[in-house]
This record gives C-alpha cells, sequence and structure tokens, in this order.
C-alpha cells in the first residue's frame, strides 16, 4: 500500500550529518551531550477531554498542569539554534486544549522548528485554524472508530464527539483548499476488537471527508499504563485486511495500513540495546519536564531536568542526562522496554550500523 511519508518506516535515513555524529559518540560523554534531538514531543496541557481505552499514559492521571508561553518560547528559540528540527505537539493531555495554541505553533515556526499535531480534534477554533494551519506541517486525529457508538465507546465520551470531529475536519480541509495549504491532514486509528469490523467504513468517511490519509496501526502496551485490556493482542487474523482497504485509495488519498508493525508486535526477538535514547528524540510534559522517552514518562532514570528552571542546553548536556546516557549503553535490558515503540525502526536501523549486522556492506 502507498506510504509515501514512510509512516510505517523511519526518516533518520535522511540526516546523515546526525547519524554521523551520533554514530561517532561510543562510550564518550563529551561526544554524546552535544547530540541534539531531530523531534521532540511536547505536551502543552495535560488534561484531556476523552479518557480512551487504550491510552498510553492513563497512569499520569490527567492533571491540569499547562505549559508557560513565556518560558515555552524561549525555550522554543534555543531548541532550534540548538538543532531541533521538528515539534509535535500532543503528550499526555489533548493540546489544542491550551487557549494559546496558534501562539505556540507560530513561535515553533519562528525558531525555524517544523510543527505537527496528534489530537482528538473535538476542540478546534477558527482562530487556531486561520493562524495556526497554515504554519502546520501535519496535523493527525486519533479517530478510532467508523460508527459514533463505536467511538463514544472508545474515547469514553458523548456520541455526539463524533459528528463535531468529522465537522471540525471538514472545515478543516476547507480552509486548506481555500489557502491552498501544504499542510497534510490525515486520521489515525487504532485497530482494537471493537472496531475490527469498521475499518472500510472509517476509510470511506476518510476519503469523503477530504482527508490525505487514513494510518491503521497496531495497539503498543506501554509499561506503565493502568489498561492491559489489549495487551494479547494477535494481529495475524488482520494481516488481510490490507487488500480491502486498498480498494479506498485515490490520487489524493491513501490508506496506510501497518502491516509492518503489526507484524513486529508478534515478533519475540529484536535488537538487544536502545541506540535512539538519549540522542534523536526527547519528551517534554505539561509541567516542563524533560525525558528521553516517552515509554518512561515520571521513571526518574529517564528525566533529565525541567524547562521552568533550566535552559534547554543545560538540561541536555546536564549530568542527569549522562547518567541516563550510561545506564542505557552499560545497564538498560531492552527486553523491559516498550514493544514497537515510536523509536523501533530507527533502533533497528541505528542496530545495523553500530553492529554490522548486514553481509557485504561494502557491496553498494
Amino acid at each position: 500500500m502507498s506510504d509515501k511519508y514512510a509512516i510505517d518506516s523511519h526518516k533518520l535515513i535522511y540526516h546523515p550529518k546526525r547519524v554521523a555524529q551520533l554514530l561517532e559518540v561510543g562510550d564518550d560523554w563529551e561526544k554524546a551531550k552535544s547530540v541534539y534531538p531531530i523531534y521532540v514531543e511536547i505536551a502543552p496541557v495535560g488534561a484531556c477531554n476523552h479518557r480512551c481505552t487504550f491510552c498510553a499514559v492513563d497512569y499520569i492521571g490527567y492533571k491540569t498542569n499547562m505549559l508557560d508561553v513565556g518560558v515555552l518560547k524561549e525555550r522554543l528559540a534555543e531548541m532550534g539554534r540548538l538543532g531541533v528540527k521538528s515539534i509535535m505537539y500532543a503528550g499526555e493531555g489533548e493540546p489544542l486544549l491550551h487557549k494559546r495554541i496558534h501562539e505556540i505553533v507560530k513561535m515553533t515556526k519562528e525558531a525555524g522548528i517544523d510543527v505537527s499535531f496528534t489530537s482528538n480534534a473535538t476542540v478546534m477554533t477558527d482562530q487556531f485554524l486561520q493562524e495556526a494551519l497554515p504554519l502546520i506541517s501535519w496535523f493527525k486525529v486519533s479517530f478510532n472508530a467508523g460508527t459514533a457508538k463505536t467511538y463514544a465507546q472508545i474515547h469514553q465520551t458523548r456520541e455526539r464527539d463524533f459528528q463535531k470531529v468529522i465537522d471540525n475536519l471538514k472545515r478543516a480541509v476547507a480552509v486548506k483548499r481555500e489557502k491552498n495549504l501544504e499542510c497534510t491532514l490525515g486520521i489515525q486509528s487504532l485497530l482494537l476488537p471493537e472496531n475490527a469490523g469498521e475499518m472500510e467504513q472509517l476509510a470511506e468517511l476518510s476519503r469523503d471527508i477530504g482527508l490525505d490519509y487514513l494510518v491503521v496501526k497496531p495497539y503498543s502496551q506501554h509499561l506503565f499504563s493502568e489498561t492491559h485490556k489489549y495487551e494479547d493482542i494477535d494481529y495475524s487474523p488482520h494481516l488481510e485486511m490490507a487488500r480491502k482497504l486498498e480498494s479506498y485509495n485515490t490520487k489524493d488519498f491513501n490508506v496506510v495500513f501497518r502491516g509492518h508493525t503489526m507484524k513486529k508486535y508478534i515478533e519475540t526477538g529484536r535488537y538487544q540495546k536502545c541506540y535512539a535514547t538519549p540522542f534523536v528524540w526527547g519528551y517534554i510534559m505539561a509541567d516542563g519536564s524533560v525525558y528521553g522517552c516517552s515509554a518512561y514518562l515520571l521513571d526518574k532514570r529517564f528525566e533529565y531536568g525541567n524547562i521552568n528552571e533550566q535552559s534547554f542546553q543545560e538540561i541536555w548536556e546536564g549530568a542527569r542526562r549522562e547518567e541516563n546516557f550510561r545506564y542505557i549503553r552499560h545497564e538498560l535490558d531492552i527486553k523491559e522496554c516498550r514493544r514497537n515503540c515510536r523509536m523501533d525502526e530507527i533502533n533497528r536501523y541505528l542496530h545495523a550500523l553500530q553492529e554490522n549486522t548486514i553481509p557485504h556492506v561494502n557491496f553498494i
């Protein structure tokens, strides 16, 4: 199936200078400390207006923390200078609940950083669409059903939110067309037992709204989640779904069925070390805490500092990240990590480079 955005793969190969820098590190902290993340996920707010049955960060508690815009403006400018290339606003809460989110988008672009969102899209103001959408690379909506009843069941919200999101997406599509924007608009759905029979309905709905894509992806059990409802999902019976969904593709719309990732969820073996952390990505919580991996939020071993108290450079080059660097390098048991984490494909790539696992590499 068409996946021109490489959603079911990775894009680190397009950053060869950063990869070369990373490969030079070895056990040398002096080299490691200046390898800055290409990509950072930021949670503008901790609160959320849904309580999805699959929520990975339910254990955090949907706290009403909110990032200070003034502090964030300073840190964004700094991050841009230090080499951060992209930021996704999502996190442990619903990012559009931040009343000044449109300003945050402007600040991010002014810092020379690309902007994206993952959101439930229930709260989408005209101001956001008019002022922020033109500056966004992509906006992906978590929308996990093809009918209002199932949507309400999975998102644990009211059925009317189903149509509200559809209407908001139609507004976004209209603004995109009116302004001839490059922003990519799409829906992402976890494939779950409750919605498996509705993916064709969702594909048709997404196409008819005028979206660019629908992503159908597997669930991944978070280490600390309170919910374990979907922990043992077997995706083998669903892999043939890809063929059915292909029929909904057009020149302007594609279904990205993440079959490759589903197969990996079933696999048992993988690489033995994490090479992505604490290097190519990072996470900032709504309370300002900076982490090296979103699978370990609230785990002090992966917390480097707080942007309300220190500059980003002080945090990234500080003692707590150095401790985490050494821990990951020499102590972390990868078997305890989340399967199919966001850095999985990048780790497979870096593992092949670091461990020379590909035969005959010189025969290019």
